[in-house]
């Protein structure tokens, strides 16, 4: 190839490749773009899933609450039963107490009762008057005892019934308590599923956003040949073209300076006065001889 054909070719190469990098930097600028994009949605989603986790941690703490608010309840709740139970047992006891002591009026009883025992204490009394006495006091005493029982029942029934509204009180509260933190824990939850979400649709077009990446990558990979062929090609042209031009001005002055040493001899033959660079490139051509 004549040089001015390789100097057209080189440009033509040039011009190709200023077109081809065009479309690369173009090429590149949306990749970067992408990738731009794709490394903030990566960010996006790590920010939503330490969120995420931050839920789920205090969801679970609340959930912790809530189980251990139930077993107080239940708790509560089971004593609550246990002590209806115990009152129904006192309140049974009473009824039958009661139909021990028929019809008789507790006041008289008692009255007649300590009666006697002033009597027996302050009066002298025959031998057998008194033992009907004391006998009679022990019968009272049966009778009374009866009464004593229905007050020890009815007694155990006001405590276990204070007992009972405690029970009830702890009861409400931590019914209370876990129904509150049991609606704190379903908004976390809602809160969380919420953000999961969101976490799955930008992980979802991060994802996409890669895929266009790799996509536009591999379509690119032959632009990126194409260009690295025609820049070794540039490469041996200007290479050629800057051997042939050395060659040139190597033989230009290799004709000028025969040119110049036929003058110089012809001068010296007609025995004319050489110049220094006359008589230096006649020495310099009989030193080559």
């Amino acid at each position: 190839m004549i040089g001015q054909d390789k100097t057209s070719e080189l440009d033509r190469i040039s011009r190709q490749l200023s077109t081809l990098r065009e479309q690369a930097n173009s090429a590149n600028a949306e990749t970067k773009k992408h990738v731009q994009k794709r490394d903030k949605l990566n960010e996006k989603f790590k920010k939503l899933r330490q969120e995420i986790s931050e839920f789920q941690n205090e969801r679970d703490t609340l959930n912790e609450k809530v189980k251990a608010l139930k077993q107080q309840r239940e708790n509560a709740r089971a004593k609550i039963r246990t002590h209806i139970e115990e009152i129904k047992n006192h309140k049974q006891k009473i009824q039958e107490f009661k139909k021990k002591t028929g019809r008789e009026d507790r006041r008289n009883l008692q009255k007649e009762f300590n009666d006697i025992e002033w009597k027996i204490q302050t009066t002298p009394l025959e031998m057998q008057e008194e033992k009907r006495l004391v006998e009679r006091v022990r019968q009272l005493e049966t009778r009374l005892s009866v009464y004593k029982k229905i007050d020890q029942n009815i007694k155990k029934i006001s405590e276990l019934r204070k007992e009972l509204e405690s029970f009830e009180a702890k009861a409400n509260v931590a019914h209370q308590e876990l129904t509150e933190i049991a609606e704190r824990s379903q908004d976390v939850h809602a809160k969380m599923i919420a953000k999961i979400t969101e976490s799955k649709d930008i992980k979802a077009e991060a994802d996409g956003l890669h895929s266009a990446y790799i996509q536009e990558k591999e379509q690119a990979k032959p632009l990126r040949e194409e260009i690295k062929k025609l820049t070794e090609q540039k490469r041996k042209l200007q290479l050629a073209i800057r051997e042939e031009d050395e060659k040139r001005k190597r033989s230009v002055k290799q004709a000028l300076k025969e040119k110049l040493g036929s003058q110089a001899r012809d001068k010296l033959q007609r025995g004319e006065k050489l110049s220094w660079d006359e008589f230096k490139l006649l020495a310099d051509e009989d030193s080559q001889d």
